[in-house]
């Protein structure tokens, strides 16, 4: 092991205020914090290498138990009506708890960046009681270089403790389990949850924070670019296929799932990925199914057979099973995490109301109007009783993660996309012929085909015609796609069932955008989709 035993205050542990630790490993690699994770009965190595983890009784993230602390600078910066309030005191008598508590421990040590671009970059240290999670975040955000390490100074400080538990009397929280984020010190304290998911979501929030005040927009999403640097953004809420149509091997990946944009283009904000590996197979995608047979990724609560080997059809822990690997596991990978500003951007959905066409060319307005909405639908089938689709809007495609109002960051989304002329689509991988039950999943192979002609720029020169309920404009005719997709209305058998989902489907739009009409102008207002514009 590297370093052990070591707790070095030079790197500032003292300062902090963690005093009377027995230990802090500083940076351990991946060989070091395997050893530590599997002495310690943290963590096991399953067949082909990666370290695989179990995480309790949280197998995801707990929105409901992360909080803000609501002080002069945050009062009238952060979006409460999304972000749960914590009084300055009561962040304060958790901060010292937490400290208290660390006290006589084993501590691991992190100094990474969130952020490729070094001229928006975050410098992050992440204190972490478990070893298996000091690798997971060493995967997932930047590594500085050695050179970098011995001046390094943290401007974001993350206390991580899953053996802390919280009292909800004494610290102004809701059970045991706390997600508390100070923006105006950049301290975030996680305890009471061994779900390594909290740190990263914990490090974009601070980023959600802080860069739209350099007028840089950070985004939910996945990131490609081509050979001649024709880079594209994918939003989208998962079942939506942001990860399977970003994943090209014609283009380069940038990153699956959080991005910056500014000025002078596009950037990753992390080093790594974190797959869902539920029913992953070596046919379907076989580099992130490559990623979990070697050593370095961290597998979270994959069962193992009795050979050690991962069964990713097995759920019964958790269907929300994941991989954390660096991002240069993949292939073709960035080697930079950046690339120029976009060209395109695409913001999917998967209609399951039958609704909606399965692409649409949006101007600023819309996609702005369509950013903010956040949309898509889930089917119900695992719910007894339950048959028809069900609508989710999640503004800007991550609320959970975002402090301030999202029209902060759909002001700079339209902003950016005007200034640099980029093309927006909206497009459908969700059900045609009918709603779900009833139609049929839009073909990928069309999907594919739309999507390729969107990114190199062939789609612009096509006829369009305007949809009557949504007023994007929609192709009418497209090389290598069957035709009578491109009117949705035309795949119904019967056309006023579709009027009237239409009309449905829209009023849910309405209602949503009601909390952001205040905040928008008079164009984006009039991007709204309509009910009076009905199909004859």
């Amino acid at each position: 092991m590297q370093e052990t035993g070591v707790r070095n205050p030079s790197h500032g542990v003292e300062t902090f205020g963690l005093t009377g630790l027995k230990a802090v490993y500083w940076n351990q690699s991946e060989p070091a914090l395997y050893e530590y994770s599997i002495s310690r009965g943290e963590a096991r190595i399953a067949a082909g290498g990666p370290l695989v983890a179990d995480t309790g009784i949280h197998t995801g993230r707990s929105p409901k138990d992360k909080f803000v602390v609501y002080d002069d600078t945050t009062r009238d910066t952060v979006w409460w009506d999304n972000n749960q309030a914590m009084q300055p005191e009561q962040f304060e008598t958790l901060l010292a708890d937490f400290k208290a508590h660390a006290a006589g421990k084993e501590l691991f040590a992190q100094d990474l960046y969130g952020g490729a671009d070094p001229s928006h970059r975050l410098s992050v240290r992440v204190y972490t009681e478990f070893a298996w999670h000091s690798l997971f975040i060493r995967n997932l955000l930047l590594r500085p270089d050695a050179s970098d390490l011995p001046g390094f100074v943290p401007e974001l400080t993350i206390i991580d403790l899953p053996s802390f538990k919280a009292d909800p009397a004494r610290h102004g929280c809701r059970t045991e389990t706390v997600i508390a984020c100070d923006l105006t010190r950049n301290i975030v304290l996680i305890g009471g949850s061994s779900y390594a998911g909290e740190m990263k979501k914990s490090v974009f929030t601070v980023l959600n924070y802080l860069l739209p005040e350099k007028g840089v927009i950070p985004m939910h999403c996945s990131a490609n670019v081509g050979d001649a640097g024709d880079a594209a953004v994918f939003f989208g809420l998962s079942g939506t296929g942001k990860t399977t149509l970003s994943a090209d091997p014609s283009r380069t990946l940038i990153g699956d799932d959080e991005h910056g944009w500014s000025d002078d283009g596009l950037f990753n904000f992390e080093g790594g990925c974190y797959a869902k590996t539920i029913k992953l197979s070596a046919e379907a995608e076989p580099e992130i199914y490559a990623t979990t047979q070697r050593f370095g990724t961290v597998l979270e609560n994959v069962v193992l057979d009795e050979n050690g080997v991962p069964d990713f059809d097995d759920g019964s822990k958790t269907e929300n099973t994941r991989a954390a690997y660096p991002i240069h596991f993949i292939s073709n990978a960035s080697a930079t995490g950046q690339a120029p500003v976009p060209r395109t951007v695409i913001m999917l959905t998967a209609d399951a109301f039958g609704v909606l066409p399965p692409i649409a060319k949006l101007t600023p307005a819309q996609a702005m109007y369509h950013f903010l909405s956040g949309y898509t639908a889930k089917v119900a089938g695992t719910e007894r009783g339950v048959t028809e689709p069900q609508a989710t809007f999640s503004t800007c495609f991550g609320a959970p993660f975002i402090p301030r109002h999202p029209s902060k960051y759909g002001n700079l989304l339209r902003d950016l996309i005007a200034k640099h002329n980029v093309d927006c689509w909206l497009v459908n991988t969700g059900w045609t012929g009918g709603a779900y039950g009833t139609g049929h999943r839009m073909p990928i192979k069309d999907t594919r085909t739309l999507l390729n002609s969107a990114l190199d720029g062939s789609l612009k020169t096509a006829e369009f015609r305007t949809d009557p309920y949504f007023g994007f404009a929609v192709p009418i005719a497209v090389p290598g796609v069957d035709g009578s997709i491109l009117d949705p209305r035309g795949t119904w058998a019967d056309t006023s069932a579709y009027d009237a989902q239409a009309a449905r489907l829209v009023e849910m739009f309405i209602a949503n955008f009601g909390t952001f009409e205040g905040h928008v102008d008079v164009s984006v207002k009039d991007a709204a989709p309509a009910v009076q514009a009905a199909a004859e």
